[in-house]
């Protein structure tokens, strides 16, 4: 299985780098998470944000890995606590299938990212800034795994 972190901003403040690189180094190479940071669109006094949205979704769809289960991190989606989303893992992983995860800018996801979604998923129902939110997927998803793998980070 392969997990793909797609994610809208580049350049991101070095807390959010150190952050996303310390739990991501942590992972065993099996469980390896691929980021993808796409540009964030242009938003100024000539474009509206849902014109910024769209650009980005046309990188982010083109992004998704051929055959790829889609996950949208959206505030109204599905919240799982740490032990569901271990289940959830485990079940991906025995699928077989890779999977994108998508994580949109500051305005969020564009609507055709959500409907290609196979599952929306919610880390809070507070508005979270796109930079924090790949820090808490990754700890998460290394938090998940050492449910998995009875590693005792998660007690």
């Amino acid at each position: 299985m392969r997990v793909r972190l797609i994610a809208v901003g580049t350049k991101m403040p070095a807390w959010v780098t150190a952050g996303y690189e310390d739990y991501a180094k942590r992972l065993p190479r099996d469980w390896a998470v691929e980021l993808v940071e796409l540009p964030l669109a242009a938003r100024n006094k000539n474009s509206s944000a849902a014109q910024a949205m769209e650009k980005e979704a046309d990188a982010m769809l083109a992004a998704i890995g051929k055959g790829d289960r889609v996950v949208a991190l959206e505030v109204t989606g599905r919240a799982w606590s740490t032990e569901d989303l271990a289940q959830q893992l485990s079940q991906w992983r025995m699928s077989g299938s890779n999977y994108s995860l998508l994580i949109g800018g500051p305005d969020g996801l564009a609507p055709r990212c959500r409907a290609a979604a196979h599952l929306q998923w919610s880390l809070s129902p507070l508005t979270l800034p796109h930079p924090l939110v790949r820090i808490v997927v990754i700890e998460q998803l290394y938090r998940a795994y050492s449910i998995l793998n009875n590693h005792p980070y998660h007690k």
